[in-house]
């Protein structure tokens, strides 16, 4: 069922969709301790708490572009800044990088708060301390949130054999899913730039001590955000898909489907939840595995975001095919693989018995997107590929090589000094 791009009504609207950012950021004091002061921002819907207290979480609304959701979060952004710059309790920041600041022990990680009819958020944040720690929760990163065009969809439907609409659009994500958490590594392996933390992450004695361990992206790693076991998916549709994450909750190893800590989430429009996803159908697709970047004043370059859009329009663009249990359990490693520093250490797994380096296999995905997307032509493509090609052709343009010799000295004072600049050029209008 994949899109035909060969269809001229759906080649003229494929770079449309609607887009949604979600970034989470630790609030730090001027000593590079987390927070402790409430939550400032009020009711603002655009800017909530996430596992704790000092966790803010910036949501940009359903824009018509990647420009339009990227000015969004740089706004969104520059607001919270400003605030927390300006508090009367004392200046805070907003933490730049994915991996926690100073952490005097769990005791020093105040869970959110809610009260009355919210107050299940808190203990459901008490269930996940108690079972993964809290120190894992702090991690922090950026979800991209995506749909189709209707008129893609619509398109793509008059094209295929599904009975309705529904069944049509709610198959085509379906399918995108399988093939994003296929080739999720390759999206750690570009994007990962979190590799030092600091020593309390580990033990709460060694803090203040920068360590650099084969990490590109600690909360894809091994380390990070993960479920205790892999979970295996059905996704012949969207029903099975749906009872297959509800047998885990009935057997008891996940709490609720947020637990289900994957690359990639099904979404419905309005309340997420696994009932509405059965009755509501899938509105939106949301990927998860990207870091917070501290080389971005707003914690993600808008040229990754390009090539994520095109990068998706490419994967509908592959014959769909079967996601085996074997082949699930095999993207998990490979992203887990994907998330150290060292490439000579990654090797990707694509088959039984079979596997090759990372740029090898990165090369050869972005060899097949530039073939097709020549066919359209236009500097756009070029240019996005280009910035994605430099990483894998010079590997001292990826982020974590920067990052990492930027940062592996003194990484939460310096870490914070560049929060500090961050903050004042916001502060001075400078951006």
């Amino acid at each position: 069922m994949s899109l035909n791009f060969d269809n001229t009504r759906i080649r003229e609207h494929m770079l449309d969709g609607q887009f949604g950012l979600e970034k989470e950021s630790l609030r730090v004091t001027f000593d590079g301790h987390l927070a402790h002061t409430k939550h400032p921002f009020g009711s603002d819907p655009h800017m909530e708490r996430d596992f704790c207290e000092n966790q803010t979480e910036l949501i940009t609304g359903v824009c018509d572009s990647i420009d339009a959701v990227w000015k969004e979060m740089a706004g969104l952004h520059k607001k919270a800044v400003k605030i927390l710059f300006h508090l009367e309790s004392g200046r805070e920041f907003l933490w730049p990088f994915s991996n926690p600041p100073y952490v005097k022990g769990e005791e020093d990680i105040p869970i959110a708060s809610y009260h009355g009819i919210l107050k299940g958020k808190e203990r459901y944040r008490r269930y996940l301390a108690e079972k993964y720690g809290k120190k894992k929760m702090l991690f922090s990163g950026i979800h991209f949130n995506y749909s189709f065009p209707e008129s893609i969809l619509k398109e793509g439907y008059r094209e295929s054999n599904a009975s309705t609409f529904r069944q049509y659009k709610d198959q085509i994500y379906m399918e995108l899913a399988k093939k994003i958490t296929r080739y999720s590594w390759l999206l750690v392996y570009l994007t990962a730039a979190s590799p030092v933390l600091d020593g309390s992450f580990f033990e709460d004695d060694a803090r203040g001590k920068t360590i650099i361990r084969d990490y590109g992206s600690a909360r894809c790693s091994e380390i990070g955000y993960w479920n205790d076991f892999v979970p295996l998916l059905d996704y012949k549709n969207l029903e099975t898909y749906v009872s297959s994450i509800e047998e885990y909750i009935e057997q008891g190893q996940l709490k609720e489907a947020a637990e289900l800590y994957y690359p990639v989430r099904l979404k419905p429009a309005g309340e997420n939840s696994l009932n509405h996803l059965r009755e509501k159908g899938v509105n939106h697709i949301e990927l998860r595995v990207f870091d917070l970047n501290p080389l971005s004043p707003v914690g993600i370059m808008k040229e990754d975001l390009q090539f994520i859009h095109l990068f998706l329009l490419y994967l509908m663009s592959l014959e769909d095919r079967e996601f085996e249990s074997f082949e699930q359990m095999m993207a998990i490693k490979n992203e887990k693989r994907a998330a150290r520093y060292e490439e000579r250490r990654i090797w990707i797994e694509t088959g039984w018995s079979t596997s090759m380096p990372v740029r090898d296999a990165a090369l050869h995905v972005l060899f097949g997107m530039e073939q097709f997307f020549q066919k359209f032509g236009g500097a756009y493509y070029r240019d996005v590929m280009e910035y994605q090609k430099r990483k894998l052709i010079h590997p001292e343009y990826r982020y974590v090589v920067a990052v990492r010799e930027e940062y592996q000295k003194e990484y939460v004072e310096q870490g914070l000094e560049l929060a500090r600049r961050y903050a004042e050029g916001i502060d001075e209008e400078r951006i």
